[in-house]
């Protein structure tokens, strides 16, 4: 964990850090559908989150980040400040069961002792510092104090006229705690633990502080704060906190103890008297401090440098009692799959749930495969995906079903309009994850592996010389209305003057693809396998698929099942348009064609 070192103390003080500064994430349990320790610590890795803070010392979690190299800050609850702050003993039993039982495999660097014990269980107040004091005296004992350091986070609240903050002090009732808490603090070499939560700064300045500025938005210059005393500008409400407690601790004498910021967030989603908590303003203020942090940007007093903070918090918590947006502060649902889309374009590799190269579109777990159907119709079909990587043999044929057929599309369709927001919905049958569903060959768009383009479709183009296709180079890429009216016209001619000599046939919504050799032209529709077909051979056969004409090949593109019924797919529900391939892993070959349709074989 970056740790702050005083360097110097001459007329003004110098805070500075021997790391970068980092984000991390709050981890809280109140989950009526909690994922188990390894789905958690699976997400943090997937996210490259490296720091995190529990809000207790659950061993089962500790145990799951053993051997993850992740900087754990284990915490003691409030409910037992009491007890460990009158008892040695005690708190050398808590650290031995809690701390000793899991280091060093389990990262452990810091101890939160409660959580703003000042304003919510101000009874144990008078304990704290000594609880603070026998949890560090059972790490030196255990030759452990070098390596965490120990805390306790306070409200921001406790800090009375924060602005302008050079006037900022921390409420004179609590001085016979504060004091002894900076000396024990600067002593150990830890730092000030701050919650510091600009949205209800926000809400509660009645107007006076501007959105903008609570969520981290360029201002102009007319328009920053500006400190009357200092002529220190601000840009942003966090800073001014986080600048108002340094003020604050040196009114009482300190000027060389740094903070960390323990919580920071904005509810993505609240009640009608809270209309600016919404997704995009928790999005906004989320993405601009994991930026303004990682950029070491500091804060007017510390310029340059960073203030380490974690972001509040991982889940969404369900079970928390109070207003809606006390549920909605989280970063993820408890599936793993992200509220929204952090916009972290340069901001480093935290928090991958944009990082903009790493979010994918999946068909949701449960979805009715009749909707992924309808939804994959429309994706292949009007929404333009190329769907030619799920023909039989091509590298995302496999596994031959909806689910992982439409999730190829919707993926291949979300990063076709740049992850739009809305673009990943599907009526409900899509979702956004940061799990890669890449597999084998076959590489989804947005993967790394494909550096985030969709594939060049024309490389799936059989060469006229090709010994196994059987079909000619006839593919016309992008036709418009009139190339493709010219072809289907000279096509309706074939049938007219040459239906005889069954060369070439043009095929009709509706009709039984038979036996015989030849080259047949299939027009979008809809289509029957007849059950007494056999595969032939020397068969060249198009369908339309999209705005082109593609080639079916008899021995790879079309297979028949191997039972005698008879299979005619549904009507979709929405959208036009074809899926490569059937539900049914012994289904005919299928094509998307540009008008509803369904299975096409030749018989």
């Amino acid at each position: 964990m970056a740790v702050l070192f005083l360097l110097f103390l001459l007329t003004v003080s110098v805070v500075s850090a021997d790391e970068d500064g980092f984000v991390g994430v709050n981890i809280g349990t109140a989950l009526s559908d909690m994922p188990s320790p390894t789905q958690v610590v699976a997400l943090l890795k997937a996210q490259n989150i490296r720091h995190v803070r529990l809000y207790d010392a659950d061993r089962a979690l500790l145990l799951a980040l053993a051997n993850t190299g992740i900087r754990v800050t284990v915490s003691v609850p409030n409910d037992q400040i009491l007890g460990i702050g009158q008892s040695n003993a005690t708190a050398a039993n808590w650290v031995a069961r809690n701390v000793i039982a899991h280091v060093p495999a389990t990262n452990i660097t810091a101890i939160a002792v409660g959580s703003e014990i000042l304003t919510t269980l101000p009874n144990a107040a008078p304990v704290l510092v000594s609880a603070l004091k026998f949890i560090h005296s059972a790490l030196v004992a255990s030759n452990l104090d070098g390596q965490i350091k120990v805390s306790t986070p306070h409200s921001s609240s406790i800090i009375l006229d924060s602005f302008p903050p050079s006037q900022a002090f921390f409420n004179r009732s609590w001085d016979p705690v504060m004091v002894p808490l900076l000396k024990f603090l600067r002593s150990t070499g830890s730092y000030f633990m701050l919650n510091a939560y600009p949205y209800y700064d926000y809400m509660q300045s009645n107007g006076v502080i501007p959105l903008d500025y609570a969520l981290f938005r360029p201002l102009p210059p007319d328009k920053e704060a500006v400190d009357a005393n200092t002529l220190l500008h601000y840009t942003n409400v966090f800073d001014a906190i986080v600048d108002a407690a340094y003020f604050a601790m040196s009114y009482l004498n300190f000027t060389n103890v740094p903070i960390f910021v323990t919580e920071s967030g904005w509810p993505s989603k609240g009640d009608s008297s809270e209309p600016d908590a919404t997704l995009e303003n928790a999005n906004t203020y989320n993405s601009n401090l994991i930026r303004h942090v990682l950029n070491n940007t500091g804060t007017p007093k510390h310029p340059k440098i960073a203030v380490s903070t974690y972001i509040y918090e991982l889940y969404n918590e369900d079970l928390r009692p109070g207003a809606i947006s006390e549920k909605n502060w989280g970063l993820f649902d408890d599936d793993g799959i992200p509220v929204y889309t952090l916009h972290l374009t340069g901001a480093g590799t935290v928090l991958a749930n944009d990082t903009t190269n790493q979010t994918f579109c999946v068909a949701k777990e449960g979805a009715d495969p009749k909707m992924l159907q309808a939804a994959l119709d429309w994706a292949c079909g009007p929404g333009k995906v190329d769907c030619s990587y799920l023909l039989q043999g091509q590298p995302c044929y496999e596994p031959d079903n909806v689910v992982a057929h439409s999730t190829y599309a919707f993926n291949a369709y979300f990063q076709m309009m740049a992850k739009s927001p809305g673009t990943c919905d599907f009526k409900g049958v899509a979702t956004i994850t940061t799990t890669d569903p890449s597999h084998g060959s076959c590489i989804f768009p947005g993967s790394a592996g494909r550096n985030g383009t969709l594939p060049n479709t024309t490389s799936l183009a059989p060469s006229s010389n090709s010994a196994t296709s059987g079909c000619h180079s006839v593919y016309i890429y992008g036709a418009g209305s009139f190339t493709t009216s010219v072809i289907l016209g000279v096509l309706l001619m074939s049938v007219l003057f040459l239906q005889l000599a069954a060369y070439p046939i043009l095929v009709f919504p509706g009709e039984e693809l038979r036996g015989g050799k030849g080259l047949f032209f299939l027009l979008p529709g809809r289509w029957r396998l007849h059950r007494k077909a056999t595969n032939p051979r020397g068969v060249q056969l198009y369908a339309f698929i999209s705005d082109r004409w593609v080639c079916l090949t008899s021995k790879t593109d079309l297979r028949y099942p191997q039972s005698g019924k008879e299979r005619e797919t549904t009507k979709p529900d929405e959208g036009r348009g074809r899926k490569v391939a059937g539900s049914n892993s012994q289904a005919t070959a299928t094509a998307n064609l540009s008008v509803e349709a369904t299975s096409i074989a030749r018989k």
